[in-house]
């Protein structure tokens, strides 16, 4: 569907010729219009081929919301190589093992995570952000990129504890925003406020690239503060942003909120999860629509849409499949369902991954005939409409963050004061879910809460802990010794959870 031809920082070049002077991108009090947008593209561009970056090589980036993520995103397509954003929440040894499993050319860090990025790149050369904001364009660099290529390696966390790199294609990004640009109406005249980070396929995909594909202005946060949101609505006026659940709460609940003028918004989208009634409510009691974009890493992520026109007659669906997006709902022999019947969500289109990086056996098991399996289990409606169900039973959303309990799991298995435990994920009324430790003491020891916790310090990231530790006598198993995480949950109440 999509031509070999121009890479997709042409788009921006488009902008720039037709309307030069318009807004592209504000950050931290700085602006840059298209024109200056496309030049530092251009530049950064020929900063990575002079630092001998080549078609299909990797390009790592780590820090907080930065233009120059985007930047070395679209700088990559014209070179023909593949961007790599890292998750600035991870520990060294968590990007360590990333690094070492994507092996990029070069990583660039802001200057906060320069020491971090140094010791985590074991001997891959480590370049501080200000060198590349620096460059200036060279008119002989290369520009072979094109829509067929590879360029973005957006690692997600695997259901063994292990990540995956999910590689999406520079034409499944132009799909996503054809998605993207049906799902909010967009125009050039549209206006993007951005704080999630751009380490995610949500942050980067759902709202951010599309608008600067289709001519859009964008304003970026640096990091989220619920205040400066509200103030930058008021201030800046944009017509579109982008949440998820927790930081709908934090929003709704500051004092600022019912004060602050929200006329400009044209709507918000949720997304990274199941989105609660009650985390939407708010913003319809002040007449904003919330809609709903529902995928994956591995679908880039725009899949499903709840458009903000039919956000209030529809509670509970995450809407219809995307413009360029089948949806079918399957039994466990892989056949269409009933309507009214749950299965498991496939997904096919030109914006779902190319594969999994270097794991041919996670891509032939994730991808049958082009149908992405999501894990995911839901049901459609007799009009088409699609709910979520169930996740996929062992993903722990927190605050938009995926938490796999297996890498948590890997960490109990190592303590002699458990005889068997387990991670599930729990309801909070600040982040959704977190993820609970339910757990058998060892014979001979006492059932010390804290000493459990203690384990994970160093492990995994802090977004990753375990908020509680439920004890009990036995886990319920199947016969084939599987436990039962559903009968887990049964035994956590919401009045159980640490909030």
């Amino acid at each position: 569907m999509w031509s070999n031809g121009a890479d997709l920082a042409s788009w921006v070049d488009n902008w720039a010729c037709h309307q030069p002077r318009t807004l592209a991108i504000e950050f931290n009090g700085i602006e840059k219009n298209y024109e200056e947008f496309s030049t530092r593209i251009s530049a950064t561009a020929s900063w990575l081929n002079s630092n001998n970056v080549r078609a299909g090589d990797r390009v790592a980036w780590l820090g907080p919301n930065h233009p120059l993520a985007i930047e070395l995103l679209l700088a990559c397509s014209r070179l023909g190589a593949i961007f790599l954003p890292l998750n600035s929440r991870l520990l060294v040894s968590e990007h360590h093992w990333i690094l070492q499993d994507a092996e990029p050319k070069l990583v660039i860090a802001h200057e906060s995570f320069l020491a971090h990025a140094q010791e985590a790149a074991a001997g891959i050369p480590v370049h501080p952000l200000a060198e590349v904001t620096q460059a200036e364009p060279i008119d002989s660099t290369p520009r072979i990129g094109k829509l067929s290529d590879s360029v973005l390696l957006a690692y997600t966390s695997g259901t063994t504890g292990t990540p995956k790199g999910a590689v999406l294609s520079q034409s499944a990004l132009a799909a996503n925003a054809v998605n993207g640009a049906h799902a909010h109406d967009l125009t050039s005249k549209d206006r993007f406020l951005t704080f999630l980070p751009l380490f995610h396929v949500g942050g980067l995909n759902i709202q951010t690239l599309p608008a600067l594909m289709g001519g859009a202005s964008v304003l970026l946060h640096e990091l989220f503060d619920p205040g400066q949101w509200l103030a930058d609505v008021e201030r800046w006026r944009p017509t579109w942003s982008l949440f998820v659940p927790a930081t709908l709460n934090a929003v709704s609940n500051h004092p600022d909120f019912e004060r602050t003028d929200l006329s400009s918004l044209t709507g918000l989208m949720a997304g990274s999860s199941t989105i609660p009634e009650a985390t939407t409510r708010p913003f319809f009691d002040r007449g904003i629509s919330v809609g709903q974009v529902y995928g994956a890493t591995e679908t880039a992520p725009t899949a499903v849409v709840m458009r903000v026109d039919s956000a209030s007659g529809r509670p509970g669906s995450c809407g219809k499949p995307a413009t360029l997006c089948d949806v079918r709902i399957v039994s466990d022999d892989g056949t269409d369902v009933n309507d009214g019947e749950s299965g498991e969500l496939w997904v096919r289109g030109p914006n779902i991954l190319s594969s999994y990086w270097r794991n041919p056996n996670a891509t032939s098991e994730s991808i049958t005939d082009g149908w992405f399996h999501t894990g995911d289990v839901g049901h459609q409606d007799s009009e088409g409409w699609i709910y979520i169900d169930d996740r996929k039973k062992d993903l722990v959303i927190s605050g938009g963050e995926n938490i796999y309990p297996a890498e948590l799991e890997n960490v109990l298995a190592e303590s002699a004061l458990l005889l068997e435990a387990t991670v599930v994920g729990a309801p909070d009324s600040r982040w959704g879910e977190v993820p609970v430790v339910v757990a058998v003491a060892a014979p001979g020891t006492e059932q010390n809460s804290q000493a459990v916790l203690d384990l994970f310090r160093g492990k995994v990231a802090p977004f990753k802990y375990p908020k509680q530790v439920i004890w009990t006598n036995e886990l319920p198993r199947n016969v084939m010794g599987k436990v039962l995480k559903h009968e887990v949950r049964g035994l956590i109440s919401s009045d159980q959870t640490s909030t």
